[in-house]
Formats: structure tokens, sequence, C-alpha cells
């Protein structure tokens, strides 16, 4: 495992450029499972958590050119096994994403415990819902894993509401529905637009569909599926994360790579925090030295809403504005508990329970040593490292570059003092 060393204080300059939507790359991965012809993704983020799903891939016997670049192509002519590595699957709350595929190709599937950040408070129930509709039956599995078997003539076509709008629920529901026999009617559909990218995808794979991008989504399946090629859009979250470095450190950054409409519900926060920040017509965002104040009150909420995944991040910037912020996620209750150790840095932090934190700014912070415990607050902690003065250690870096791709490479590039240590 490895740390990062951070000399903090120092304002953060230039350009970086975003790769593809993590959270795309990983179920347009698994949709291939779904056809025996090459399948070509672009801009692919050069992440950990993908490689771990290009990996798993490969153990069911997929043919993968291309893993270590932007342009991954991926064959999965045949299949070998219809149970994934339970060591990868435990490294990656994405691999539930390979129910319907394997559902579709081998008539059955094995899946040990899937893992990521706080696995045990994350549950699969919502996922099993939508498999049952369509006509998978559970099987005894050991410990907590699940297994699942198909129909004799495979999956069915069914209309159901799903009990939350969960985006890896829904994107499991698209895989399966798109193999399953007859019309599918998805209703409480999640509508991030990485659920988009996926229904292009499987559009492109000659799944008819419609509805994408709205809480209903209709799925017409089909027994044949061909290769298909798609350009990720780019990681708004990642573009959020970086603009957020620049802003706590009082820098300016530009940032390139994500599409202006999925940036909005993260930069109208940051302005309404009177961070200077703007999109360019080229759909560059721009990030400058700006004097930060409160907003009072932020809530997380389901596309087009705050997203989850900034909350960390949003919070650190709030120890640098003037003001009280109360910051209430109501989507994960782990999350803002790695950022008490904030308070460590002389933030003036309140957790009020699992889900709302109040934050007083603004308050100098100096380093320390810091657990990174899970991806986005590990990388917020990161941002508050570089915002304060003295030296900070953040690790393990690891559980960060699951989601940030040439993590150190790029931290040195627009100016932030960081080594990596063993």
């Amino acid at each position: 495992m490895s740390t990062l060393r951070i000399v903090g204080g120092r304002p953060l300059r230039g350009r970086i450029d975003v790769e593809g939507n993590k959270n795309a790359a990983l179920p347009l991965i698994a949709a291939c499972l779904l056809t025996d012809e090459p399948c070509t993704l672009h801009n692919v983020p050069r992440i950990r958590d993908v490689q771990a799903m290009l990996d798993l891939l490969r153990g069911l016997g997929a043919e993968v050119s291309g893993a270590d670049t932007t342009d991954v192509t991926i064959c999965c002519a045949t299949l070998a096994s219809d149970q994934p590595d339970p060591q990868l699957v435990g490294r990656l709350r994405g691999s539930v994403l390979v129910f319907g595929p394997l559902l579709a190709r081998q008539g059955r599937v094995k899946l040990a415990p899937p893992g990521g950040d706080f696995p045990t408070r994350r549950t699969i129930d919502t996922h099993v819902q939508a498999l049952t509709a369509l006509g998978a039956r559970e099987l005894p599995a050991e410990g907590s894993g699940h297994a699942f078997e198909a129909p004799k003539g495979g999956l069915i076509g069914a209309s159901f509401y799903l009990d939350e709008a969960s985006v890896t629920a829904t994107e499991a529901a698209l895989l399966a529905a798109a193999a399953a026999e007859g019309v599918t009617e998805i209703r409480h559909a999640a509508c991030e637009p990485h659920v988009v990218e996926l229904c292009r995808f499987l559009r492109a794979m000659g799944v008819a569909l419609e509805g994408e991008g709205t809480p209903q989504i209709r799925v017409q399946g089909t027994r044949t599926r061909r290769g298909a090629t798609h350009t990720l859009r780019g990681d708004y979250i990642e573009a959020g994360s970086w603009a957020v470095l620049g802003a706590v450190t009082g820098g300016d950054v530009e940032i390139a790579g994500a599409e202006p409409d999925d940036l909005e519900p993260i930069t109208s926060v940051m302005q309404r925090m009177r961070v200077d920040c703007r999109v360019d017509d080229d759909g560059v965002l721009h990030v400058a030295r700006s004097s930060c104040v409160a907003i009072r009150r932020l809530v997380t909420g389901l596309w087009p809403g705050f997203p989850s995944d900034m909350v960390s991040l949003i919070t650190v910037l709030a120890t640098q504005a003037e003001g009280r912020t109360l910051i209430h996620d109501w989507m994960y209750e782990l999350r803002l508990f790695a950022l008490e150790q904030l308070s460590g840095m002389r933030a003036d932090l309140f957790l009020c329970d699992p889900h709302r934190i109040v934050v007083t700014g603004r308050t100098p912070l100096r380093g320390r040593d810091l657990d990174s415990r899970d991806l986005r607050s590990g990388m917020a902690l990161i941002a508050a490292a570089l915002a304060a003065e003295g030296e900070s250690r953040v690790a393990p870096l690891e559980t960060v570059e699951r989601g940030y791709a040439r993590l150190v490479e790029r931290l040195t590039s627009i100016g932030a003092q960081v080594q990596r240590e063993s």
C-alpha cells in the first residue's frame, strides 16, 4: 500500500483533462458480456476500478485488448464460467452488473459479496427485485453471496417499479432486460447521465429502448445482440473534484473534457458559494481565486440534484468559506464519518448524525496524517491537505486511485508538492 505525502499551502494552477466517466465505464464493460461480437470503448478511464472490471471479464473467458489505454476492445465470444473471481468481486461494487449478462449467456450466475465503499451498508435488494421480476430464480448461496438461475426459455420481459431509484440497480435491470424475451418497463428508474450512456450503448447493440433520462424506461429485449462502439462522456464528478481542489487552494485551474450540462449541479452550488467558476464556449471549466461564503444548507439529491459523490469535497470547501453550512447527505450514512479527521486539522465541524454535518468557516487548516477510508472522502482529504499549512500524509493512496487516473502525476502538473511513498 502507498502513502501520498503532501506539502500544503500552495495554490494550484494549470489545466486538467478528465477521462471518461467511471460510473459509465463499469456498466458498459459489463454490457460487452451480452454479445459474442467485439465491442470497442473509447475514452475509458485508466483507473483501478476499470482494471478490476476488465480482469473480472478476462476471468470469465473474455479477450481484452488495450486494457492500459483509453481505447479498449472486448470480445466475449466464449465464456468459460458463470462465477466471477470472488477476490475481484470483493474489491468492486460494479461487479453486481454482471448478473443479467451472465444469466443471458450462461443461464445462471453465482456472485460473491460485492465490495467497494461501505460494502456492509449497501445492499443489492433492489437488484434482486429486478432480476426476479424478469423470471430469475434465486438459489441458495454460500455466506452472503448471491446465486440466480434463468428460466428454461431465458429471462422474460416484465413491468416493475424499483424500490429505490438506484443507479446500479437500474443498470442491472437494463442489462437483464436487454436479453429478456418481450417488453420490459422499468419505473422509478435512475436518470443519471451514465444510465443514459448505457441505454445508448445497448441501442447500438441492437436493443430497442426508449425513455432514457426519465424515471420510466421501456426495453424491447432481443436474443441477438451485436458488437458496438462507444465513446464515453467525460467524468463530471472528476471534473468537479479538480474544481474544488483549485478553489480550496486559492488557485486558478482549467478542467476540460466534461459536458457543461453534466457539470451544472456542481457548478451551481460552487457559484452560490461565490467561487469564481464558469464554463466557456469550448466547454472548459475555469476556476479562479475566490473568497468563498457559506450557503446555509446543502442537500444531496437524485439527478439532477447535487451528487452525493461530491459531498465530501464540498465539505472541505465549506471549511474555507465564511460562515456556517449545514450539509445533508441523506443517501449514504458513512460518507461523512471519514471527514471527522478534519477536526484534527483545526476544521470547525459538528457531526449531527450519520447524514448531517455542520461546518463553520473560514478556518486555517494544518497538516496531519489522514486515512482514506473510501474513494470520494479520500480525494476530499487530499484537497484538505493541499489547502493546509505544513505536511500531511494520506493513505492508502490506492483507495483514491480507484477513481482518479494518474493522480500523483496530474497533481504535480498543476503545482502540487506531492510524493508517493511505499
